[in-house]
């Protein structure tokens, strides 16, 4: 049996460079979570590293790597779920990583494990151009995993741009869809709030949307604005500035009342 009532949280962090850093914060932002009785915990993309290509390539790690596994010990240890929002995941390609967001259990396992689809490859006017592409291998795969918290979809960041991914996760059976990110300022501020709302309304599903915030070298800067919605489209809870959780129960109550009220996924022709 599913709970009828958990706390979520999505967490908001400026990572760099420094590995040891990111990590000790994330740990933090897990432990917080869980002393304020959080049952499942989201990290943003790329919360491990956030620094020059070369580097990140040349630290990619599998899934049994030190940053997964000092959060699976984490998990175990608190009784939570954590969604490792994305690592740089070691491939076979050479001077390419995987993107990859990582869903463990509060027993410690990995119960799923999502490589981003969609590879964000944009100039934006104020100077920063981002390829992606050029050093991350793209994933192929919808992932939802069956959960002792309900059934949770995953996607990274990008990906919320491409509702047909959604639609398939909700097609799955997705109650909860997680949206780890690592949103640009110049397009976060315009698109953001709108695109996760969106999603959530669409698919009558609660979304928890991690995120990136501030200024992680000179020329990047993230929108911050890490988010909890309900499959009504209600922001229950949003992170301001700097790093901390942005908290709010996810009620199966209400994820019943919306999709009896607006039976929407049954009216679907397409």
């Amino acid at each position: 049996m599913h709970p009828q009532t958990f706390l979520a949280a999505a967490a908001q962090m400026t990572s760099t460079g420094d590995r040891a850093r990111n990590l000790a914060t994330a740990l933090r932002l897990v432990e917080e979570a869980a002393s304020l009785g959080a049952r499942l915990v989201g990290l943003p993309e790329n919360f491990a590293f956030m620094g020059r290509d070369e580097e990140r390539i040349g630290g990619a790690e599998t899934l049994e790597g030190p940053t997964v596994s000092a959060l699976r010990e984490a998990a175990r240890a608190r009784r939570i779920h954590v969604l490792a929002g994305s690592i740089a995941e070691k491939v076979e390609a050479p001077g390419k990583t995987a993107n990859t967001s990582v869903l463990i259990g509060d027993d410690g396992a990995v119960l799923a494990a999502y490589r981003k689809i969609h590879l964000f490859d944009v100039n934006i006017p104020d100077g920063a151009r981002y390829a992606e592409s050029e050093t991350v291998l793209p994933g192929d795969r919808a992932v939802v995993a069956p959960t002792a918290l309900g059934r949770v979809g995953l996607t990274v960041c990008y990906d919320l741009r491409f509702p047909e991914l959604y639609r398939r996760l909700s097609a799955e059976g997705a109650e909860l869809v997680t949206i780890p990110a690592a949103f640009t300022l110049y397009t976060g501020k315009d698109h953001w709030e709108v695109l996760v709302r969106a999603r959530a309304i669409e698919n009558l599903c609660y979304v928890v949307a991690p995120a990136q915030v501030g200024r992680h070298s000179a020329n990047r800067v993230t929108f911050g604005n890490a988010m909890v919605v309900d499959p009504w489209g209600v922001v229950l809870a949003r992170c301001g500035d700097g790093e901390g959780l942005a908290l709010a129960p996810v009620r199966r109550d209400r994820l019943e009342q919306c999709r009896r009220e607006l039976p929407a996924l049954q009216h679907r022709r397409l």
